[in-house]
């Protein structure tokens, strides 16, 4: 359930993009995936167009049909600021920060975090009491 915060936030966002609702064409369309009966019967799937530009984007976050239609919007702004202003979008960015956590460390990197840990372990290990 979006907050009335969130939907203002995303009007904001639209009107940064320039969108206004007359430029829209709004389908919804049954979703794919997991989910079974649910997902093959209903049509809670939002596919918006943004007319004079061409650019579309299907969005299936949520099971209502209502959030789906506001995060549509925001997924069509995001779009259409990152190709006019060149703005990376969240998501790229998030892309991006992940597949660097997941990249392998180097051989020098590797072995300077270890003797690190090697440096921290021979400092608790001179704290360590000693029984008399």
């Amino acid at each position: 359930m979006l907050t009335p915060a969130t939907i203002e936030a995303i009007g904001a966002l639209m009107a940064r993009a320039g969108l206004t609702e007359a430029n829209l064409r709004e389908q919804f369309v049954l979703g794919s995936g997991s989910g079974g009966q649910k997902i093959n019967k209903t049509s809670s799937a939002v596919r918006l167009t943004h007319e004079p530009s061409g650019l579309w984007v299907k969005v299936q976050a949520s099971r209502s049909r209502e959030d789906n239609r506001w995060l549509a919007r925001r997924a069509l702004a995001e779009k259409i600021l990152e190709v006019r202003d060149g703005e990376a979008s969240k998501r790229q960015q998030e892309r991006e920060k992940i597949r660097r956590q997941k990249r392998r460390r180097s051989r020098r990197q590797k072995a300077r975090m270890l003797d690190d840990k090697a440096k921290h372990a021979a400092k608790k290990a001179a704290r360590r009491w000693v029984p008399e």
